[in-house]
């Protein structure tokens, strides 16, 4: 795996990649300081497997500098670092196209955990970002509330368990699965074979399943299901 980390504070861009490359031989790092310095490295190599990104970049905003390596290189997974930690980055993040989100001051072990999620197709967010720890997440009313955030209060209708009860049809999965991506309507219909506008039907009837009113709502949901439960202590 080729992955390319930005990050323009040394000591943390040398320990990440160091941690990194130490715990798969396999993997390679390329550090860059600046998005200029990224954009330079995508430009030029497209063999890169994933980006790490900081948001406090010196030369540009972290999430502008997301939301355009998103748009210019869709099928390139990119994974926030960051020192915040506030749920409204997260939010923001997720909308902004990131598959995971992983504050710096997570563990090494947190950082394998999402990396592994994200290159298997999955998206990370750890319990925590939402306010949650891993027992109070198995109880369904808390996950309901805690994914609608503080945008809404959730209904019975809304506390959604898990993904094989939500009954969705072949197709809706389908879009779930590219919109869990973060691909646009737009990519979603082409990679279907649809119109735009089915794309936003089945978009929407996903939507309702899940018990959520918007995309990044969804995506919390799904990712808050699919959560592995808690060890229980021998």
């Amino acid at each position: 795996m080729k992955v390319l980390l930005v990050d323009d504070h040394p000591l943390i861009l040398s320990a990440l990649q160091q941690f990194i490359e130490g715990f798969d031989a396999s993997h390679r790092v390329i550090g860059v300081d600046s998005a200029a310095a990224a954009r330079v490295q995508l430009q030029t190599h497209d063999d890169f497997d994933l980006v790490l990104l900081d948001l406090s970049l010196a030369d540009a905003d972290g999430f502008e500098v997301l939301v355009e390596f998103r748009n210019t290189w869709p099928a390139l997974p990119v994974v926030v670092v960051s020192a915040s930690d506030r749920t409204s980055d997260v939010i923001r993040a997720l909308d902004s196209g990131a598959m995971g989100f992983v504050p710096k001051r997570s563990s090494n072990e947190v950082l394998r955990e999402a990396l592994g999620t994200v290159m298997n197709g999955g998206l990370y967010i750890p319990p925590t970002m939402l306010g949650l720890d891993r027992d109070r997440l198995l109880d369904p009313a808390v996950r309901s509330a805690s994914l609608l955030g503080e945008h809404a209060q959730p209904s019975p209708a809304q506390q959604v368990t898990s993904l094989d009860k939500i009954g969705l049809t072949p197709r809706q999965s389908e879009v779930l699965s590219l919109l869990l991506k973060g691909l646009p309507n737009k990519l979603i219909a082409r990679e279907l074979n649809l119109s735009v506008e089915t794309v936003k039907d089945h978009v929407a009837a996903v939507l309702r399943a899940l018990g959520v009113s918007s995309r990044t709502q969804a995506v919390l949901a799904v990712s808050q299901m699919t959560q592995s439960p808690p060890r229980q202590p021998g």
